[in-house]
Parts: structure tokens; C-alpha cells; sequence
């Protein structure tokens, strides 16, 4: 058999000492050898002082530990008061007292929910200071939470560079502070509470707790009681316990009053009982017989020796009678009436309450929920370049001045598109199905290296490669295109996606491909496209439709039979603001279009545009300068 001992506390004794005095059933245990107790007759309501959690076929239980005083003086009440409401209840339990200490910040409506319903829940919250040298001191910890735990979720957030504003952390518990974790600022223009707040929405240092009261009753079927039902279900299991125990009382004060009665024949006729001991070969029947006895009674003559039955000893049997008769008379009265029955449940509540009880640990203090600092508070504000390759590997590099033309590349992979704005951004991408995705800026690998596959980070459809990248303030426009010569203009905002799988954004025709997207930084900006053939179109950026998602409109007018055969199709766009000058690429020649030699190109959206000159008819890019 195993778990033969356990060391038990002194609260203990609320538990086991009446087992003996006949207040609980007995059965067999798992094999049969031994009898045990069926339940405990418990002085007070353990399940809520202890509290308990578990889980069984179909149905599960949590219930918090509680403050042992105030679960007391609310029996009390109960007693006192048995239609007093939850919240009459509630002005003895303030809510779940943990053993770590702590507080609790729910607000009182959510406690009074749980204790009128039975379920529910409530946040626990980690205590803290700050030292004299401006250091965080956690000083106790939630319920079931463990410091080293809570350090590992810290360090982790520190090695992520999501806490840059903490120098370090470290454990200084000991036997003095059992609970002393200590969190250093950079620097004392740290705002403290922000970052406590932070560490409260993103670490164990608060925690919810889900309470199901779900209980086996006395008719023995489970069911969720909420505090009032609980304490009244326990109450008349107390009810029965000590009338039991009174009953059982009873039961061996008569028994020794009959045997004190038998005692008392035998001394006063004590040279008969002496006779018939030494003469009778079986003197019990004979005593029986001869003053009318009862087996009981012989047997306790019989068994006395000769020394008690002195005058002395008459004095005492006498006086244990009338104590005993005293005692049967008060346990019979109160046995009779409910209401002595009743203050005697009451007074070894309130004896118990101050002889094991204490004071309360957790405080309960109503807060506001915690709220972690958004990410980009979190990381540097700074410029960034971010890089795209056709192979659709991404790299963020600092600043704006590189040119990812002079990047390395992997073998067989070269540039595809980049886009410049500031690390607190997100970076959006476009794949060739029309599909956005959206990763944040800073969380792009450094472009000290050749960068990472998109698609270890997003799940775009088989096939797809990605053609562009997007970067900017959420209402910034850009201009979104298809190589078959439709298009529009959309805010930044529309999109984002938090989906690795993102959402679809450009309609793509049969045949055509995504160009990459270009930034429209002025309404009277003009929007130049290039096509294979080396027609060069200028016009208006107003005159493109703004849209969420969609087809768009015909921006170059490419016949729709020659785009799916792709004998014609667009391979450049830029959009020009005022003043500005364009450079046409082809191969490694490049030249520039002056704002007056631009004025040959211009037209209006959906024609073919104007000839480049000759040896500039196969134009790689253009670029705005």
C-alpha cells in the first residue's frame, strides 16, 4: 500500500478530529483490507478555504482558495440570516485570498458574477516597487506562478529586442524575500509604469483565473453552486455532522450511566457480589439474577478490581453520575431545539475562525487592464531600404542611400524591386496572382546578408512569385498595375493583411504579370509607362481610379489579343512629380528625359503613347530623378 504517512499541520485537526465521535460513514478501501472514511467531518467549509481544481469525464472544477476569518464569518451570517443575498455575502468574502499574496484587479461586478452564477473568472496581479536605486522589485507573485518562469518570458522578450529599454534582470530571492525579482531600467527616464503595464499584458506577472464551482452535493450529483448555495449546502452537512456527533455522544453517556447505575448496586451490596465471585463457578448469570442486571452491567462488576469498590470510589461514582446526567440532560436539549442546535454550529465556527484563521494576503484593488506598448514603440525609428529579389528573398537595409543594384545575390538570382521607408512601418508585398502580404519592417533580416525566402514567412499560392514591395504610412497612395496595361491607385492601409496567406488586392488578366507597385507622392504627379515596343505615355495621375481591390482601369492602350499572347505588353511605369526628370534604362545605357523633352510623351490614359528614340526602343526600367 502506498502513502502510509503524511505530515500533517495543526489546521489538520479541523478535519480528522471529530472522525471518531461516529459523524461519518466507513467503507472499504481499494482492496478491501482496511475501512476508511467515506468523507471528513470538516469543521469548516474546506473546498472553498483550500481550494481545488481538476478535471473528470464531460466535467471539470476550479475553485479558488479562500481567506479562512472571512469564509467563517460568512457561515455566520448565513446562519444568523438564510435568505442574505451574495452580495450581503460578499461584505465577509471579498473574493479569493491566494496563498503567494499578490492582488487581484478584477473589478467587484466580475467578482459578483462568478460567486451569484458559480462561474466565471478573475486576474491576479503581480506585486512590485521601485528601490531607491530606481530598479523594479516584483515583491510576490500570482497564484501558481513561478519566478524563474516569469525571468525566462522577460529574457526572451530582451533577446527579441522587444525591451530595450531593460539592462537586465536577475532572481534575488532568499530565505528573508522569498519572492524578490529585480528588473533594471536603461536608464531613469524610463517610464516605469509603462513598462510594468507591459510586463503585466505580455508575462505571468498577471494572470486569469477561471473559476467553475462545480461540487458533488449531498444528494451526491455534481452541479455549479455559486457562493451562497455552496456555503448553505456545506452548512447543513454541518447541521448533520454534529448532530450526529451529538447523537453518538448521547448514545455513550447513557451507556455509561448504565454501567455507573450497575456499579453503584455492586457497592451497595458489596459482601453479596463478593460471595457469589468466590462461590459460582459462573458468577456473571448469578449477578445477573440476583440484583437484575444487564450483561453490561455484570461484566463491568467483574471486570472492576477489588481496591475500587472503596468508600472513596462511591463518592467518585457518584459524582461522574450526576456530571454525566448533567451533560445527557444538555445534549438532549439541544438535540430538541433547532435553535440550540444552531448556536452551538455558530460558536465552534467562531472558536475555529480565531484559533486557525489570519489575516488576508491578497488585496483586492480594482485596475485597469494591463496593455502591452505596441511593437513599434518598441523598435528604433529609423530609415530602411527594403530589397526584393525575383527569387523572392527580402532584406531591409539602414538608411535610404544604398543601391540594391550593388547588393549580392544568390547564383541565378538578381533584383526585383525595393522600396524605401522607416523601420516602425509594415513592408507589404505583392506576389504575381495579385495576392498582399504584410511583415513588419524590423522584422526583415539584415541586408549585411542575402536575406530570407518570403515564403518561410507567408503562404502565397503555389506558383506565385512575388513582383513588388510597398512601404509607407497607411493613407499614402500607390499605384498598383498589370504588364496588360490596367491599373489604379489604392492607400497603403488597404493592403495590409494579417494573414500569411494575405488577401487579393489586383485582378490579374489571363497571360498578364504584376509590375511592381510605385509610391504617387503628389495629387498633380504624372504617371509614365513604357511598353515592349518602346512607346513612352505621360499623363495625369488624377485620371487613375482609386480603388480597394479590383481590375482597375485601361491606363495604356495595348490591344487585349496581343497582352494574352504577350506580343505587347508594358514593362516600366513611374509616377513623376512636378519638375522632375526621367531615366530610361536599357541594358547598361541610361538617359535622361529633361521635363521639356517629356512634353512629346504626354497624352491621355488608354493611348499608345509616343516612340522613344532609336536605340531606346528596349527599355529595361525607368526611375523618376
Amino acid at each position: 500500500m502506498r502513502y502510509t504517512e503524511s505530515r500533517l499541520t495543526r489546521y489538520a485537526d479541523l478535519l480528522l478530529d471529530e472522525l471518531t465521535d461516529g459523524t461519518v460513514d466507513w467503507g472499504p478501501n481499494f482492496d478491501g483490507s482496511l475501512e476508511e472514511p467515506l468523507m471528513l467531518p470538516a469543521r469548516l467549509p474546506n473546498l472553498l478555504l483550500n481550494g481545488t481544481s481538476g478535471i473528470a469525464v464531460g466535467m471539470a472544477t476550479d475553485i479558488p482558495p479562500h481567506n479562512l476569518r472571512e469564509v467563517a464569518a460568512a457561515c455566520v451570517h448565513l446562519l444568523d440570516e438564510p435568505d442574505a443575498t451574495t452580495r450581503a455575502l460578499m461584505k465577509m468574502v471579498r473574493g479569493p485570498d491566494l496563498p503567494t499574496g499578490a492582488e487581484i484587479v478584477s473589478s467587484r461586478d466580475e467578482l459578483v458574477a462568478f460567486y451569484d452564477k458559480g462561474n466565471g473568472s478573475f486576474r491576479a496581479r503581480a506585486t512590485w516597487e521601485v528601490d531607491e536605486d530606481g530598479r523594479v522589485v516584483i515583491t510576490a507573485l500570482p497564484f501558481q506562478v513561478s519566478g524563474s518562469k516569469v525571468l525566462e518570458q522577460i529574457a526572451e522578450q530582451m533577446r527579441q529586442k522587444k525591451l530595450p529599454m531593460v539592462e537586465d534582470l536577475r532572481d534575488e530571492s532568499d530565505h528573508e524575500n522569498p519572492t524578490r525579482l529585480v528588473i533594471e531600467p536603461r536608464s531613469n527616464r524610463v517610464d516605469v509604469e509603462q513598462l510594468i503595464t507591459h510586463l503585466f499584458a505580455t508575462t505571468d506577472l498577471e494572470r486569469s483565473y477561471r473559476v467553475n464551482m462545480n461540487v458533488i452535493g449531498l444528494d451526491g450529483r455534481p452541479r455549479v453552486m455559486g457562493l451562497k448555495a455552496l456555503l448553505t449546502e456545506w452548512l447543513e452537512f454541518r447541521r448533520r455532522t454534529v448532530r450526529r456527533r451529538l447523537e453518538h455522544r448521547l448514545d455513550k453517556l447513557s451507556r455509561r450511566l448504565h454501567i455507573l447505575d450497575g456499579m453503584l448496586i455492586a457497592y451497595l451490596n458489596l459482601d453479596e457480589v463478593i460471595r457469589i465471585i468466590r462461590r459460582e463457578e459462573e458468577p456473571k448469570p448469578a449477578l445477573i439474577k440476583r440484583f437484575k442486571l444487564s450483561e453490561e452491567q455484570a461484566e463491568a462488576i467483574l471486570e472492576t478490581k477489588l481496591r475500587h469498590l472503596a468508600k472513596l470510589e462511591e463518592m467518585k461514582i457518584r459524582d461522574e453520575q450526576a456530571r454525566l446526567a448533567e451533560e445527557k440532560k444538555d445534549v438532549e436539549a439541544i438535540l430538541a431545539s433547532k435553535a440550540k442546535l444552531t448556536k452551538l454550529i455558530r460558536s465552534e465556527i467562531e472558536a475555529d475562525a480565531e484559533e486557525y484563521g489570519d489575516e488576508r494576503r491578497t488585496r483586492i484593488v480594482e485596475r485597469a487592464a494591463a496593455q502591452a506598448i505596441e511593437e513599434t514603440e518598441l523598435v528604433a525609428n529609423e530609415p530602411v531600404t527594403i530589397v526584393l529579389s525575383t527569387g523572392g528573398w527580402v532584406r531591409a537595409a539602414k538608411g535610404h542611400d544604398i543601391d540594391p543594384l550593388t547588393l549580392s545575390y544568390k547564383t541565378g538570382d538578381v533584383f526585383q524591386a525595393a522600396a524605401r521607408g522607416r523601420s516602425t512601418q509594415l513592408a507589404v508585398f505583392i506576389d504575381s496572382t495579385g495576392r498582399a502580404y504584410s511583415l513588419p519592417a524590423h522584422s526583415l533580416p539584415s541586408a549585411r546578408g542575402q536575406g530570407d525566402p518570403l515564403s518561410g514567412r507567408l503562404d502565397p499560392p503555389d506558383g506565385a512569385k512575388f513582383a513588388g514591395v510597398l512601404i509607407g504610412e497607411p493613407d499614402e497612395q500607390w499605384l498598383l498595375a498589370t504588364d496588360a496595361g490596367y491599373g489604379f491607385t489604392v492607400r497603403l492601409k488597404e493592403l495590409h493583411s494579417r494573414n500569411r496567406a494575405g488577401k487579393g488586392v489586383i485582378n490579374v488578366g489571363e497571360g498578364a504579370l504584376v509590375l511592381p507597385p510605385v509610391p504617387v507622392a503628389t495629387a498633380d504627379a504624372r504617371l509614365a509607362l513604357v511598353n515592349t515596343e518602346g512607346r513612352l505615355l505621360l499623363f495625369a495621375v488624377a485620371d487613375v481610379p482609386e480603388l480597394a481591390r479590383g481590375k482597375g482601369n485601361k491606363l495604356f492602350g495595348i490591344p487585349s489579343a496581343k497582352a494574352i499572347a504577350r506580343e505587347e505588353v508594358l514593362v516600366a511605369m513611374a509616377v513623376l512629380a512636378p519638375g522632375q526628370s526621367l531615366r530610361v534604362w536599357s541594358g547598361e545605357r541610361q538617359m535622361t528625359l529633361s521635363p521639356g523633352d517629356l512634353k512629346d510623351y504626354l497624352g491621355e490614359r488608354t493611348q499608345r503613347g509616343t516612340m522613344l528614340s532609336r536605340g531606346w526602343r528596349k527599355v529595361d526600367r525607368i526611375e523618376p530623378v
